[in-house]
């Protein structure tokens, strides 16, 4: 069951303030809003030191329930310096906006080498997840936290997104009437692989929620605002609008592959799903994990404690000989035949103003893309 925050903590700056107050990061502040909203229930703030250890070395909470990555607030050696443990601290965002208060109950300095090894497989410093881990601050701040203002984005207020809250998710799909539904996450524009995929998922479920993260992501990544561009113009032309829908998701991507493949699926049974579409190399980055390990991690749980069913596809392709989208599952030609190519070949196709092979992308997804390449 969601926990959420009660309402009556939201905007309620009428009472006293901490007097001590922190600016917090983007990643932060995309973290508060995750835990505002419920996405990231049952946390209710930032992770202490025995539960951190916990599920970076067991990937579970105190409790027993499974939880495959940390949340956790990172500060400076100098904004460490003068807190202590029952300290009320309210925290701020770059943009000066009071997002929350935090309720410090643990100060600790975690081993992030370790946490690396631990969580994302590697402690290599090109790995996004790990530079970003080791880019931020060396202390960890715990503690629960009373929100005050949901965190609004510049880009979450633009006209062509479409932000839900869980319990607003849950709320639309209890109205439909649908009782099973598939979650889809992604940070990349959706191409022929990516439908075929979902619309598989379609034949077996109710609806497909298609919920794409615009949170802070890598820099060579599209841009969220041409990514939602291209999930619009699909869903306006190929998707049955009555068993399909469509929510931005605001917060912060890790990298970390497997675990982060769980991590998603919980989140998403938060907002209401009850199956969670798992692809090839889910949340990874470059060479740093198999194709497939985002779906053997799952073998360590019992589909009854996840709470919500995963659903494993292997890579998807346009097969020229089937004259059709297959995967190596339901294809027995040769990969010659095959038509799929990865982020790169594409970004440097785009840049050269070629076209895409239709067999990988939808024409009108393409040609979004070619206007954003070509500045």
């Amino acid at each position: 069951m969601t926990t959420l925050f009660p309402r009556d903590k939201f905007n309620d700056i009428s009472r006293p303030l901490p007097s001590h107050q922190l600016v917090v990061d983007e990643i932060a502040t995309a973290d508060i809003y995750a835990l505002g909203v419920g996405a990231f229930a049952p946390l209710t703030g930032f992770m202490d030191e025995v539960t951190y250890d916990m599920v970076c070395h067991e990937m579970r909470l105190p409790n027993g329930l499974i939880w495959p990555v940390p949340v956790t607030l990172s500060v400076s050696e100098l904004d460490a310096c003068c807190l202590k443990e029952g300290m009320d601290i309210l925290l701020k965002g770059i943009d000066h906006t009071l997002y929350a208060i935090l309720h410090l109950t643990s100060i600790y300095r975690p081993n992030r080498e370790q946490e690396a090894d631990l969580v994302y497989g590697t402690h290599d410093p090109h790995h996004p997840g790990v530079k970003r881990l080791l880019q931020r601050g060396p202390v960890y701040l715990g503690g629960d936290l009373d929100v005050l203002h949901i965190p609004r984005f510049p880009l979450i207020d633009q006209p062509f997104m479409r932000v839900m809250t869980p319990s607003q998710v849950r709320s639309h799909i209890k109205s439909r009437g649908w009782q099973t539904v598939a979650g889809f996450q992604t940070r990349n524009p959706i191409h022929r692989a990516h439908e075929y995929i979902q619309k598989c998922a379609l034949e077996i479920v109710d609806a497909l929620f298609i919920h794409p993260l615009v949170g802070p992501t890598k820099a060579d990544d599209v841009p969220s605002s041409v990514r939602i561009k291209t999930y619009e113009v699909l869903l306006e032309h190929y998707y049955p609008p009555d068993r399909v829908l469509f929510s931005v998701y605001y917060a912060a991507m890790r990298y970390a592959g497997p675990r982060e493949a769980v991590f998603h699926a919980l989140v998403r049974k938060n907002y209401g799903c009850t199956h969670f579409i798992v692809g090839r190399d889910h949340a990874g980055v470059g060479n740093y994990y198999g194709p497939y390990d985002a779906h053997k991690i799952f073998n360590r749980f019992s589909p009854k404690e996840l709470g919500v069913t995963p659903l494993f596809f292997e890579q998807a392709f346009y097969c020229r000989r089937c004259d059709g989208m297959a995967t190596s599952k339901t294809c027995p030609h040769a990969p010659e035949h095959h038509v799929y190519l990865s982020g790169t070949q594409v970004r440097t196709m785009l840049r050269k103003g070629e076209d895409l092979p239709k067999e990988f992308s939808r024409p009108e997804v393409a040609e979004i893309l070619k206007h954003y390449y070509r500045g």
